[in-house]
């Protein structure tokens, strides 16, 4: 891929609109693709993959949003519209969508493929991109977001050099939720 994409003003997936992350970036792939400028390598995957998460989540059609955008809505009016289409979630499952979404590739099913493009891209010395998201945006040119990162994930967290939940005896199996 390339930051040909970036220069074209397709946003990173961490750009939000109406507070979901991934929903802008789609709306600027298929704004690119209309005007004949969205490259070829994601021209295959339009309407598929994230797209495909996305839609499915607001419970809408891909053609629908590609028809609103060719209507000349903003992202905001375009996202309504899903909304009223389709369904509007809660605060909560717009929180679970966009954790969901930016830990993607990270100890899941797209792990392997994660790793894949990587190599394919000579960036598997990179061992700061353990997300598709962070892979997308370090593919087109902008610097790694970290923030699926927190403590859970690393052997010691913060400046006291002490596990997350503190020195319980038994670890996490010792917690009652």
């Amino acid at each position: 891929m390339s930051c040909r994409v970036r220069e074209l003003g397709v946003r990173s997936p961490y750009d939000k609109v109406g507070d979901l992350f991934y929903f802008g970036r789609m709306l600027d792939k298929i704004r690119s693709h209309a005007k004949g400028e969205l490259p070829l390598e994601y021209q295959v995957n339009l309407g598929k993959g994230f797209d495909k998460k996305c839609v499915t989540f607001l419970r809408v059609r891909y053609e629908l949003v590609v028809d609103y955008l060719n209507y000349g809505l903003s992202d905001e009016a375009i996202l309504e519209s899903c909304f009223g289409t389709g369904r509007r979630p809660s605060e909560d499952e717009i929180h679970m969508w966009n954790e969901f979404m930016r830990k993607r590739g990270w100890n899941d099913e797209l792990s392997e493929t994660l790793e894949n493009e990587k190599k394919k891209e000579a960036m598997a010395s990179r061992s700061e991109i353990q997300t598709m998201f962070q892979f997308i945006d370090a593919d087109e040119g902008r610097l790694v977001n970290d923030k699926h990162m927190n403590c859970y994930s690393r052997p010691k967290c913060g400046t006291t050099g002490r596990w997350p939940f503190g020195q319980r005896e038994g670890g996490l199996a010792s917690l009652r939720y």
